[in-house]
């Protein structure tokens, strides 16, 4: 091997640079343990760690795992390396993750512009809690640039976009809205659960913090509830450290270490899941008991080419509606033996959800009629099954209405 170049010192493949997206989300951030050779990373399942003086506090790098846990930090690193950033913070929810940077973004008296397109409790935890505290918030159409510029105050300090959004898949062109919020001096953050880095990278497109819930496709499974915080610098990263330790809203040892596990398959699952949605979304449209289908993979996307652009896939998630409005897709949801109605998304099962009476129920049906969410709209989180199945079910369920 020495004659081939190869160094005989190396100990592990994370000193192998670079690395592709698939052998980065198995091997980054990890390396067999040091004591026993194991090849997962342990469950530090510890409050305290043992100090071997005080003069040689934090030596070994951990003290209370409130502050810092072996197992998170290795899920952050991972996490950090798959989106090209400076590092990760970990969660005990993805909203605990929205949280953190808007704690560190926000004081009272200042300004966001949010997504006026956004999962439900990124809504709610705006207008419901942190506007009790005289932060402003300006949910703006983010699709359009020309509106989020005009949205911009002297006291804005944080922009913060959701794409493709929750639950109609519109899309925000990142690198201009970074392009604009680098101009006026305002952190530009992407909630970018729904495609993953595996498909979208809004760091390289010029955002300064990327968001995650990894409840959903990091860990893909419907086995924990987790959220992460990505950032370009480290000036970034310690004002959101800072909350994460002191707020206290830290991912568990054993969620991390499933999330760890999942990362493994999540290229593998994601073009399987994605490949079903184009032909399920394909399949919808073509439907005659089916009024509208969202689905950034169609040619009718109104967003298609901007999708096509700035992201390499898809996604496994689409948005429709049928004639005959609420009650006729009350009928199907109620039809439906093989998609599950469930609150989750990103999962190995496939998922239909009613946003205006789940996910988006506390957003002001003002509001949701603005950006067309309507009362009929129906949200499918598309799974790993043999699609023929899936549109077996879907077929059966339609025929009922």
């Amino acid at each position: 091997m020495a004659g081939l170049g190869v160094s005989c010192e190396a100990s592990f493949v994370g000193e192998l640079s670079p690395m592709g997206f698939t052998t980065k989300q198995i091997h980054a951030g990890v390396s067999p343990d040091p004591v026993t050779g194991s090849i997962l990373t342990p469950v530090y399942q510890t409050t305290t760690f043992v100090q071997e003086s005080v003069d040689e506090y934090l030596s070994k790098g951990y003290s209370y795992s409130r502050s810092a846990n072996p197992t998170v930090r290795a899920l952050e690193k991972k996490l950090s390396s798959l989106e090209g950033g400076f590092d990760c913070t970990c969660y005990s929810t993805g909203m605990a993750a929205i949280q953190a940077v808007i704690q560190a973004s926000l004081s009272g008296g200042e300004h966001a512009v949010v997504s006026d397109v956004a999962y439900g409790g990124t809504y709610r935890l705006c207008t419901k809690i942190y506007q009790r505290f005289g932060v402003e918030f300006t949910f703006s159409d983010t699709s359009d640039p020309d509106a989020v510029s005009a949205a911009i105050k002297d006291n804005t300090r944080l922009i913060l976009t959701e794409t493709p959004a929750n639950p109609n898949l519109k899309c925000t062109d990142i690198a201009a809205i970074s392009e604009i919020s680098r101009s006026r001096g305002i952190t530009h953050a992407v909630d970018n659960t729904f495609l993953t880095p595996f498909y979208q990278r809004p760091l390289e497109l010029g955002a300064d913090i990327v968001i995650h819930s990894t409840t959903k496709y990091f860990d893909g499974h419907n086995a924990t509830v987790g959220g992460a915080v990505i950032t370009k610098s480290q000036d970034l990263d310690e004002p959101i450290r800072f909350i994460q330790n002191a707020s206290g809203v830290i991912m568990s040892p054993w969620v991390a270490w499933l999330t760890l596990q999942g990362c493994k398959t999540l290229s593998i699952r994601l073009e399987r899941q994605s490949a079903n949605a184009q032909v399920i979304a394909e399949f919808l449209e073509s439907h005659p008991k089916v009024s509208t289908v969202n689905y950034p993979g169609l040619a009718s996307f109104s967003q298609f080419e901007l999708a096509s652009r700035q992201a390499e896939g898809f996604g496994a998630m689409l948005g429709f509606e049928v004639h005959g409005g609420v009650e006729a897709g009350k009928k199907l949801i109620g039809a439906l033996r093989l998609c599950a109605l469930a609150e989750n998304l990103g999962s190995v099962e496939t998922l239909i959800t009613h946003p205006v009476t789940m996910t988006h129920a506390d957003v002001d049906k003002a509001e949701r009629d603005r950006v067309g969410i309507t009362d009929s709209f129906l949200r499918l989180s598309v799974g790993l099954e043999d699609v023929e199945d899936l549109i077996a079910d879907l077929s059966q369920a339609l025929d009922c209405i």
